[in-house]
């Protein structure tokens, strides 16, 4: 297993070991003091199967660097280690498997790799599209935002990316699976990227606001509802198996 720790303190890098080494004395991380010098070692197979990446960084943001991991291995877990929660919503947009709080601890270790276990067991959808001459394929639910727009496409991923793709709106819609929902004439939003469902718009995590078709808000809001009520159920059911 490949391990990765990126952060510019060398002493948390110490405790990370410590904490790693209590959970199986076997493991050895390899330790990177910035993002660019993590991604150019990320570049060689095999790929990290883990990423520990400390948000404050100088001059850097680990935000940011799992964004760029991601485009370069999408399969490699990501935890974010920081002394604040100020950027949780946007590391967990990123699907990141944990967000920890210095001094990490052995039990957090252990619950980031059960969580990093839990993650390969699911077979993660994913879709390929032509943009140009390039051919992309991405993980369904990095997918935030479809737009219609005239003969094409605009697909919003998790990472910032924007990609205009050449094909009709309903043939692309019929490849999405049951967390995206159709707001409105030409929009379709990834349900887990919603943070407000109001009356007559949707607000993503981003921020932006997509008004909601008027004469099918009911319905919609209530597949929102659903489809929420759903998600609660089944990690209820997952914590109390435990």
């Amino acid at each position: 297993m490949r391990i990765a720790i990126c952060d510019d303190d060398l002493r948390e890098q110490e405790q990370f070991d410590e904490a790693l080494h209590g959970w199986d004395p076997t493991r050895c991380a390899e330790k990177f003091l910035n993002g660019s010098s993590l991604l150019d070692a990320a570049k060689t197979a095999p790929y990290f199967d883990i990423a520990f990446l400390d948000i404050y960084l100088p001059g850097e943001n680990g935000i940011d660097i799992a964004k760029d991991l991601q485009k370069i291995s999408p399969e490699t877990g990501v935890a974010f280690i920081t002394t604040s929660k100020d950027y949780a919503v946007d590391a967990f947009s990123l699907h990141a498997l944990h967000y920890l709080v210095k001094p990490v601890k052995t039990e957090d270790v252990v619950e980031t790799f059960r969580r990093l276990t839990e993650f390969r067991s699911k077979q993660r959808k994913k879709i390929s599209f032509s943009v140009g001459a390039e051919r992309y394929t991405v993980f369904m639910d990095q997918i935030c935002l479809l737009e219609n727009n005239n003969h094409a496409v605009n697909v919003s991923l998790s990472d910032g990316r924007r990609l205009k793709i050449w094909t009709s709106f309903s043939e692309l819609e019929q490849k999405l699976d049951g967390s995206f929902l159709k707001i409105n004439r030409g929009i379709v939003v990834n349900m887990d990227y919603i943070v407000k469902m109001g009356t007559d718009t949707c607000t993503l995590l981003d921020g932006t606001r997509f008004p909601i078709a008027v004469r099918q808000s009911t319905a919609i809001r209530a597949s929102y509802d659903n489809y929420v009520f759903d998600r609660l159920s089944r990690q209820k059911g997952y914590k109390e198996s435990k």
